[in-house]
């Protein structure tokens, strides 16, 4: 069934909204600190991440609100078909890993030793506060980032393709904007993006945005489960 002109300017309204949401809420952590005066950098990391982690709890159940009504259908849907999606879009997740892993490769033979920045700044969290890095990334993340970059765009976009190129670009310099220094930075779009276009894709075949945060939980995991092994016996 098609979807009338004022639903479609409507639901754009929404996904746009929850993306300007996401920003504002990233972007503007600290104004409240701010706002009352205190020295940041006098505070203690404890407060720092307990602070980091309210606010993106808070922004979750903001967009679970706007969301709610999807959400619900999409949870009894998952209850119900959650082993044939696992076994129709498991693989998909594997594809997005082996372009990844290859991208890097070849990153690597352009710059030798080199690493993107937001990996680097993950590791250095993650020795630093590794139950919490832990938490956000691999639980808090995957269900934050597709309710935004998954989720309200496709609320925005109804063409597939333009959905899942928006989807995964964003997606992907989101992930190297906040770390750029020289212009091989850019190279990074590439493994950055491709889970982001691989997600993007299977929301659009699935129809079901548990199945993508569900594939991006297993992706976080994995990564993060590496972080945990090196830390342990590196």
């Amino acid at each position: 069934m098609k979807i009338k002109q004022p639903e479609r300017v409507k639901n754009f309204f929404i996904g746009f909204s929850a993306i300007i949401l996401y920003f504002v809420f990233t972007q503007l952590q600290g104004l409240p600190l701010v706002l009352l005066d205190i020295d940041i950098e006098n505070l203690s990391q404890t407060f720092i991440v307990w602070y980091s982690f309210f606010f993106t709890v808070v922004l979750i159940f903001i967009l679970v609100f706007i969301y709610r009504k999807t959400l619900k259908s999409n949870w009894l849907d998952l209850k119900q078909n959650h082993q044939e999606y696992f076994k129709k879009y498991l693989k998909y997740w594997f594809l997005a890993l082996g372009i990844m892993m290859l991208s890097n490769f070849i990153i690597l033979l352009i710059r030798p030793g080199s690493i993107a920045g937001n990996e680097e700044a993950v590791k250095d969290l993650f020795e630093s506060v590794p139950i919490y890095t832990f938490i956000s990334a691999v639980f808090l993340a995957p269900f934050l980032e597709e309710l935004t970059f998954r989720l309200s765009f496709r609320y925005m976009f109804k063409n597939d393709w333009l959905f899942i190129i928006s989807s995964g670009l964003v997606f992907g310099l989101m992930h190297i904007v906040g770390t750029y220094e020289t212009v091989y930075d850019l190279l990074y779009l590439v493994p950055y993006s491709t889970p982001g276009i691989i997600f993007a894709y299977v929301l659009t075949k699935s129809k079901n945005i548990f199945v993508p945060i569900g594939l991006h939980f297993i992706h976080n995991g994995l990564l993060m489960s590496l972080q945990v092994f090196v830390l342990i016996f590196g």
